[in-house]
């Protein structure tokens, strides 16, 4: 089973700080469909590996589709020249046709090679031969997808390990713009660092829509607000906002729906299984910082279990119709804003 990401986060630092001493395994099988975390250990290995002065006669990058076993390994058994170890990376290793013929190497890998295997969005099997001897000999990264009700969490402790601190509202809509993309929120903060004085440490939600380029009267986020609170003129309003945004399609607007109507569900739920549910356990089910639950309580109000049931069935229909399915001529504009109107006449 794969690991949440706070153990992955976890098992990264250790290795990049491994790194930076110059301690590294013979071996790494770096994999999962989420790249973030792969390729920031593949790049602080290639960067900590060796001094420049060594690169040229000791370093070997390579890519799955230009490559083969036999290579890689004729590769990662020369010895390296006047330095400790010597480097050979293989990106995009899945595309290899003989992947599995590493097995073999992998069960008792030269002491002064460094071999990475670096599997872009895919997974090795775990019952092959290969995986298991890397499990034993050198050292596996496994990195799965944040789940999008995890995302604030993540932004927060993400931003947090660069000195800085990120209100709730803030980790949320930039946890809309980006998805669950680690690397666009990466490469997004780093942008707006740029910008921002150095002495600033608190980041709002206006420091995202000035720099990360958003601006919440097109915000997803802010039409769940509104519908929890069944704030019917503005969250319309919202909508037709949304909707005539340039690109706009359903599925833009229908994911987050459901998402949000999916966690007011489980957190009904809660509350009917635990009415003296703490703030902590409530905050951890809905996996969103104990800032939000106040808006949780009022969308629990006002949409009980089998309104919300009947909304998500609604949500489903209308992705549904926004992918061509049985919408007539209705516009992707169109279909959003009868889908608000259903759901705040629930």
């Amino acid at each position: 089973m794969a690991k949440g990401f706070a153990e992955t986060h976890a098992l990264c630092r250790d290795i990049v700080e491994d790194a930076v001493r110059g301690n590294f395994s013979p071996v790494y099988l770096l994999m999962g469909e989420e790249p973030y975390y792969p390729e920031q250990v593949c790049n602080a290995i290639i960067k900590y590996a060796l001094d420049d002065s060594e690169r040229d006669f000791n370093q070997t990058v390579c890519y799955g589709t230009d490559t083969d076993a036999d290579k890689v390994v004729t590769a990662a058994m020369r010895y390296p020249v006047f330095a400790a170890r010597q480097l050979v990376v293989v990106k995009e290793a899945q595309a290899m046709k003989n992947l599995d013929a590493l097995a073999r190497y992998c069960q008792n890998p030269l002491p002064t090679t460094v071999l990475v295997l670096y599997l872009h969005g895919a997974v090795l099997d775990k019952r092959k031969e290969l995986y298991k001897n890397i499990r034993k000999n050198g050292t596996v990264v496994e990195s799965a997808p944040v789940r999008d009700y995890e995302m604030g969490r993540w932004i927060s402790s993400f931003f947090h390990e660069k000195g800085l601190d990120i209100t709730p509202d803030a980790a949320a809509l930039l946890a809309e713009f980006a998805g669950t993309d680690l690397n666009k929120i990466a490469v997004e903060t780093d942008k707006m660092r740029k910008n921002l004085p150095e002495s600033k440490t608190d980041i709002t939600a206006e420091d995202i829509e000035n720099n990360v380029g958003i601006s919440r009267q097109y915000s997803i986020f802010e039409l769940t607000r509104e519908l929890s609170s069944k704030n019917s003129a503005k969250a319309l309003r919202i909508a037709a906002y949304i909707g005539n945004a340039p690109k706009f399609m359903m599925l833009m607007a229908t994911g987050p729906l459901f998402n949000h109507f999916y966690r007011i569900l489980r957190y009904e739920a809660l509350l009917m299984k635990n009415p003296g549910a703490g703030t902590a356990e409530k905050a951890a089910l809905l996996g969103v910082n104990p800032y939000f639950l106040r808006e949780y309580d009022t969308a629990a109000a006002n949409y009980p279990a089998r309104k919300c049931i009947s909304i998500i069935s609604l949500i489903k229909e209308y992705d549904f119709k926004g992918k061509g399915g049985n919408a007539g001529e209705a516009s992707q504009p169109e279909l959003l804003m009868e889908l608000v109107a259903k759901i705040l006449n629930c």
